[in-house]
């Protein structure tokens, strides 16, 4: 959990991110949570953490709610 509170810190000092910061510091909160229920339910981590591997994530492949619209 010590990542979450890195990105915090990062964000908390990167005004010029503006509202999109919240709404991803939102988001990685609300993954956590999923994240400790589906431990708390199955007794091991989501397939998105144990099924990870390298480069698997590359553009083109990855998955999720897209921030495209947020670049300027």
């Amino acid at each position: 959990m010590w990542i979450v509170h890195l990105v915090d810190d990062v964000i908390d000092r990167l005004p010029q991110l503006g509202a999109r910061a919240a709404y991803f510091k939102q988001a990685i909160h609300e993954r956590l949570i999923d994240h400790r229920h589906h431990i708390e339910k199955h007794g091991e981590d989501m397939p998105a953490i144990s099924g990870w591997k390298w480069g698997a994530g590359r553009a083109g492949n990855a998955q999720g709610t897209s921030t495209e619209g947020d670049n300027v």
